[in-house]
């Protein structure tokens, strides 16, 4: 059985890791909520909240499903997968905001992908076609400038090495080629 501490002074949520952890076991369990408050000694609003995520709203139902911690985003776009689970979760008659959580994404990112990329006749969100049209809008789709002039590459490449910062090598080039802007270059670029 759990033990409860000696010290009851105020610990802060950092200190209190071993009684969340008991308590959410025992929820688990099918403990009601006060019960197992206080089994492990914590206030009933502290069990609320850890269990719902929100402040305590003692003599309500809680009509909605426990507060989802979403996952860190996997990444500033959409893969397809993540479009799979969107078109699947649609088809279930999942809401947005659900789907947004199961992702780890936020809410708007799932309307607006939703918005943007529903077949104009049907409505119907297919991934396939959304990430076709998002690969071929990505920001870099051509080669860059300097993969693709080996003799510019080498001149940067040179440069980085005798330790000239981006800024000095874009001036340089400038300087030494004027007439050849295939050799010019912004140190962004660099």
């Amino acid at each position: 059985m759990f033990e409860i501490r000696k010290d009851r002074s105020p610990q802060g949520c950092t200190k209190l890791v071993a009684e969340r952890r008991q308590y959410l076991d025992l929820v688990a369990k099918g403990m009601g909520t006060a019960e197992a408050c206080r089994v492990v000694g914590i206030n009933r609003r502290t069990g609320h909240r850890w269990r719902y995520g929100r402040k305590s709203q003692a003599g309500r139902k809680a009509d909605r499903p426990p507060a989802v911690r979403p996952a860190p985003s996997k990444g500033r776009f959409l893969s397809i997968d993540e479009r799979i689970v969107i078109a699947d979760g649609l088809r279930a008659g999942r809401s947005q905001r659900a789907i947004a959580a199961e992702l780890g994404r936020p809410p708007s990112t799932i309307s607006r992908e939703i918005k943007n990329d529903a077949h104009p006749g049907s409505g119907d969100y297919r991934p396939y076609a959304a990430q076709d049209r998002a690969n071929k809008q990505r920001p870099r789709p051509k080669t860059r400038k300097i993969t693709a002039c080996p003799e510019l590459h080498d001149l940067v490449q040179g440069m980085l090495e005798d330790r000239c910062s981006p800024e000095q090598i874009s001036r340089r080039l400038r300087r030494d080629h004027p007439d050849r802007p295939e050799l010019h270059v912004t140190h962004e670029t660099i």
